[in-house]
């Protein structure tokens, strides 16, 4: 039996709750589950969201209500649990959860958008620079590091359906994919392109333009895995026909060590 670990934008934890997701989280049965843009403070939590059966969870927000906020739900027991990655600018925005599970770390990140000004896109970019140097950090200690969730940005042309159309749009911009590169660069793999190297395949679509319907979409939510446990990755997939946000979910098969 493998880990397997499922990771989901639900724009609005509260409101995904009426569009079935306690009966897909007991359909799907993850061992942990990340969420991002969870919009909520755990006292605004029903107690149907607060405590899942056979589950532990953990909330983190920001100090700006009804924004950002990430959450996991693990049936395995971290060793520690961070909030944040020290440095005031990023953590209190309420986007960050770090889980130490023995044999790996897992990073669940809404990461930031740089669509609504300059002042957010450089905002974004060194939100980028700080999880980078905080992950490098783990790894040269020898540890193995899985990062999850919503990166908002999509990599390569075959990772969103009009490149050229948003060659100058945040998400797509040159700086923003240069990052991921050297993301790359740094020993972590997208774990998705180990198995699929198509097009095609998004996780994002425009609500106001109902994308979905026509799979005009971008592939910006990812799960990467550093070099040193790549190898236990078994499987990464995209359940693109789930509904409930803007995005779907995507998770990992990891072998147990």
């Amino acid at each position: 039996m493998g880990i397997r670990i499922l990771c989901w934008n639900v724009n609005g934890l509260r409101a995904v709750l009426n569009k079935g997701f306690l009966d897909w989280i007991g359909k799907e049965k993850p061992d942990i589950l990340c969420l991002q843009e969870t919009k909520v403070h755990p006292d605004q939590l029903p107690a149907q969201l607060k405590s899942i059966p056979g589950y532990e969870s953990f909330f983190e927000s920001g100090t700006r209500k009804g924004y950002s906020g990430v959450a996991v739900y693990t049936r395995l027991k971290p060793r520690e649990i961070r909030n944040g990655f020290g440095i005031p600018e990023f953590d209190s925005e309420g986007r960050i959860l770090l889980m130490d599970f023995g044999d790996f770390r897992l990073y669940n990140i809404y990461y930031p958008n740089g669509k609504a000004s300059p002042e957010r896109l450089g905002y974004k970019m060194r939100f980028y620079e700080a999880f980078l140097k905080h992950a490098d950090g783990l790894k040269k200690k020898g540890e193995g590091i899985i990062a999850c969730g919503d990166f908002n940005t999509a990599h390569r042309e075959i990772d969103l359906a009009r490149p050229k159309e948003n060659e100058k749009v945040s998400g797509f911009l040159p700086e923003e994919r240069a990052w991921i590169d050297k993301f790359i660069s740094h020993g972590y793999v997208d774990t998705f392109r180990l198995f699929e190297k198509e097009g095609g395949h998004y996780t994002w679509w425009d609500y106001k333009t109902r994308a979905r319907e026509r799979n005009i979409g971008w592939r910006i939510d990812y799960f990467f895995a550093s070099e040193n446990i790549k190898n236990r990755v078994k499987s990464a997939f995209i359940l693109k026909d789930v509904p409930g946000s803007d995005h779907c979910p995507i998770g990992i098969e990891l072998e147990e060590s």
